[in-house]
C-alpha cells in the first residue's frame, strides 16, 4: 500500500534539516571568529563573529517558526500557522538591524579615538577566508532548499548566511589593509560590515511587515489568477479579486459573475471548478473563497432590504388572492436582481391548457404583483 506523504510535513522536515546544519556551521564560525578576532586584534573580525552569533539566533527563530507553521488550521488559527514564519522573518530583520547599530557605533567610536584602534595579526586573514568559504556554501545549500519548498523565511535565512560571507570579504580587505600600513582600515571595514547587516535587515523586515498587514500577491500573479478563472465555462466576469500572503502561501477571495437564471447547484459547480483550478495551477494558493454573483454587485441596484422567501410568498398570496387558479401554483422560484424580486411561478398544464388563456392569466399575475414595489417581472410556466 502506498503511503500518502503530507507536503507540510516534508516542508517542515526540510527546514528542520537545513536549520540544524546552519546551527552547527554558525556555532563553529561564531566561536572561531570571535576568539581569533580578539587574539589577532581585529575589530572587524570580532564584529563578523557577532554577525555569526546573530546567525545562530536566526537559526533558532527559523526552527521555532517552522515548528509552529507545521501545525495545520485549528479553532484559534483557521488559516493555519503560516504567519509564524512571517513574524519570525520580521523579528530576524529587526535583530539584524540592532546588531548593525551596535557594530557600527563601536567602530565609529574607535575611528575618532586613534589610540583605541586595533592592529590585526595574520591569523585574522585565515579566519576571514574560512568564513567566506563556509558561509557561501551554507548560503547555496539553504537557498536551494528554500526555492524548492517555497519558504520566504528559509530564503531570508539564506541571505543572512550570504551577508556573513560578504561581511567576511570586507573583513579580509580591512585586515589586509591594516596589516599593509593603513591602521584605520580595520575599523572602516567594521563599519562596512555594520551597514551591510543593516541593509539586509531592512530587506527582510519590510516585506515581512507588508505581509503582516495583508499585502496581496503581485500583479503578475493576479493576472495569472484572472486568466485561469476566465477560462472556466460559465464564468461571465470576475470582480473584487483579493489575495493575501500567509507565510509561503496565499489565500484568494473572488466574486464571479454567472448567468442569473442558473440553478444553485450549477452555480456551486462553477465555483468549485474555480477553486480546484486555482489550487492546482497556482502553487502559492492554499485557500480559495468564491462568491457567486448573478449580477455585478459593484454596479447593479442593490437588493438590500427585499423580503426573503417566506415574506415574499406571503405578499404574493395577498396580491393574487381572488385570481381564480392562482392558488394551484406548484412552485415559485425567486430571482433577486436589479433591486427587484423577479418571480417564476409554475402551474400544471391540466390547470390551464389554452395558450391564449395562459397569456391572459400570466398578465393578471404580473399586474397584481407589480402593485408591490418589491416585485419585478413575473413569468408563468405551464407543464
Amino acid at each position: 500500500m502506498n503511503q500518502v506523504i503530507d507536503p507540510k510535513r516534508l516542508r517542515y522536515q526540510a527546514i528542520q534539516r537545513v536549520t540544524v546544519v546552519g546551527v552547527l556551521v554558525n556555532l563553529l564560525l561564531a566561536a572561531s571568529k570571535t576568539i581569533i578576532g580578539i587574539a589577532a586584534q581585529s575589530q572587524a573580525l570580532v564584529a563578523d563573529g557577532i554577525h555569526s552569533l546573530s546567525d545562530l539566533l536566526s537559526d533558532g527563530l527559523v526552527y521555532f517558526a517552522a515548528k509552529q507553521a507545521n501545525h495545520g488550521p485549528d479553532e484559534a488559527h483557521p488559516y493555519g500557522h503560516g504567519r509564524f514564519e512571517t513574524a519570525a522573518t520580521l523579528g530576524l530583520g529587526i535583530l539584524l538591524a540592532l546588531v548593525a547599530i551596535g557594530i557600527t557605533w563601536d567602530a565609529v567610536g574607535r575611528l575618532f579615538s586613534p589610540e583605541a584602534l586595533l592592529h590585526p595579526k595574520p591569523l585574522a586573514l585565515y579566519a576571514a577566508l574560512f568564513s567566506i568559504v563556509a558561509n557561501e556554501a551554507l548560503y547555496h545549500y539553504t537557498a536551494v532548499v528554500a526555492r524548492k519548498i517555497k519558504s520566504d523565511l528559509l530564503q531570508a535565512n539564506a541571505w543572512h548566511h550570504r551577508s556573513d560571507a560578504l561581511s567576511s570579504v570586507v573583513v579580509l580587505i580591512g585586515v589586509g589593509g591594516t596589516m599593509a600600513g593603513l591602521p584605520y582600515l580595520d575599523a572602516i571595514a567594521a563599519v562596512g560590515v555594520g551597514l551591510m547587516i543593516a541593509k539586509i535587515g531592512w530587506d527582510l523586515s519590510w516585506p515581512a511587515f507588508q505581509e503582516l498587514v495583508d499585502e496581496g500577491l503581485d500583479e503578475e500573479r493576479l493576472e495569472s489568477i484572472r486568466a485561469i478563472i476566465h477560462q472556466i465555462g460559465g464564468v461571465m466576469d470576475i470582480h473584487m479579486l483579493r489575495t493575501r500572503r500567509i507565510g509561503g502561501e496565499a489565500s484568494v477571495d473572488v466574486h464571479i459573475l454567472v448567468e442569473p437564471w442558473l440553478s444553485v447547484s450549477e452555480g456551486h459547480m462553477i465555483g468549485q471548478m474555480v477553486i480546484d483550478r486555482l489550487l492546482e495551477e497556482i502553487t502559492e494558493v492554499m485557500d480559495v473563497t468564491v462568491h457567486i454573483d448573478p449580477e455585478d454587485d459593484e454596479k447593479a441596484i442593490p437588493c438590500e432590504g427585499l423580503p426573503l422567501r417566506a415574506e415574499a410568498e406571503k405578499l404574493l398570496s395577498q396580491q393574487w388572492r381572488g385570481i381564480p387558479g392562482a392558488e394551484k401554483r406548484r412552485r415559485i422560484v425567486l430571482h433577486y436582481l436589479a433591486g427587484k424580486i423577479n418571480v417564476d411561478v409554475y402551474f400544471s398544464l391540466d390547470d390551464l391548457s389554452d395558450g391564449e388563456a395562459q397569456e391572459k392569466f400570466t398578465r393578471t399575475l404580473q399586474e397584481k404583483a407589480a402593485e408591490r414595489p418589491e416585485f419585478g417581472v413575473v413569468r408563468a410556466y405551464y407543464g
